[in-house]
């Protein structure tokens, strides 16, 4: 009998395109895990081969009743709430840490790998991203959902029975995150849709000592973050909490700039330098919201010496080509 491999989040961007990447390598036995209350979400599934579809409290509730034993090949756990902005503590709790303890807890039991979905969300403000306790200090209550589960497997660390992998995402852009238009979509898929809308894309003035679009994220395309799933997937002997980021923090002004000559190249116009993106009127910079005051990354940058440790080698795409990647993407889907 042919084991199952379970996705959970699977209707999200990273969720679906774990499955993209399943399929890619022939593995089509896969039950895909989510709730599709926003029915929206549906789309990333439709172009996938899955063998079922389970709600996420159906889920949670067959697991809970042994219904899996024996069944499943590994989970890929990817569902979370991950709006940084959502206030509502014992929703995020349930939702995040207990759901991501009860997957753990069913593979250990069954002696499945576990591969799941942390964030750099963990850091909080700190200027040192490295998978130690000392460095983490979450701004919400999202990273310190991530953050509690982490700490739950270091200590339990001598009762794993097959590898536990944990990726701490950081900016994650690319194809299938439609369905999270506005707050919750990556600043590559805000500013392709403002400037197709509105003929400019709008960044945050300087704060904390950088300059007006100065803020620096590690930017990593969805690609790349299959890539190493399913390198883990594949390669069973290691366990542990992983950055995964490019290791390179890059401006927001560097993806606004390649969305918008993205587009222009797409029309057959030049390419232009930031210097007269500005001065053209083509980005434009906006009041910092005070919403975010006290609660915003304005550096994070993955340190993935770890991560090189443990024998992952693949180059990662910069924004400058993993934005216009996604760029034509955008371009070709409307």
């Amino acid at each position: 009998m042919t084991r199952k491999y379970v996705v959970t989040g699977a209707a999200g961007m990273i969720g679906s395109n774990i499955i993209a990447g399943l399929n890619a390598r022939g593995i089509k036995d896969i039950i895909a895990v989510d709730n599709l209350t926003k029915g929206d979400k549906f789309r990333n599934l439709v172009d996938l081969e899955i063998s079922d579809y389970l709600d996420k409290h159906e889920f949670r509730r067959l697991l809970a009743a042994g219904s899996f034993d024996g069944e499943l090949e590994a989970i890929l756990h990817q569902g979370a709430c991950s709006n940084t902005m959502e206030h509502d503590g014992h929703y995020m709790m349930d939702n995040n840490f207990r759901y991501t303890t009860e997957v753990f807890e069913f593979c250990i039991r069954q002696k499945l790998p576990l591969l799941y979905a942390s964030s750099a969300a963990t850091y909080g403000a700190s200027s040192v991203f490295r998978e130690e306790p000392e460095f983490e200090a979450p701004l919400n209550v999202y990273g310190y959902s991530k953050v509690l589960f982490d700490r739950v497997l270091r200590r339990r660390w001598n009762e794993l029975t097959a590898p536990v992998v944990g990726f701490r995402y950081f900016n994650v852009y690319g194809p299938r995150e439609a369905h999270k238009a506005g707050a919750g979509s990556s600043v590559a898929f805000n500013a392709f849709h403002q400037f197709q809308k509105e003929g400019r894309v709008k960044l945050f003035v300087g704060c904390d000592g950088y300059p007006d679009g100065g803020q620096l994220r590690d930017f990593i395309y969805v690609d790349d973050v299959v890539a190493a799933n399913l390198h883990f997937l594949e390669n069973p002997g290691q366990s542990g909490i992983f950055n995964l980021g490019t290791g390179r923090a890059q401006s927001f002004n560097d993806v606004a700039a390649a969305i918008i000559n993205g587009i222009r190249k797409h029309e057959g116009k030049p390419v232009l330098e930031l210097g007269d993106l500005v001065s053209e009127g083509l980005i434009e910079y906006v009041p910092f919201p005070d919403i975010l005051k006290g609660k915003y990354q304005s550096f994070t940058q993955a340190d993935i010496t770890k991560l090189r440790g443990a024998g992952y080698t693949r180059a990662f795409h910069d924004v400058e080509t993993g934005v216009g990647k996604y760029c034509s993407y955008l371009l070709g889907s409307r």
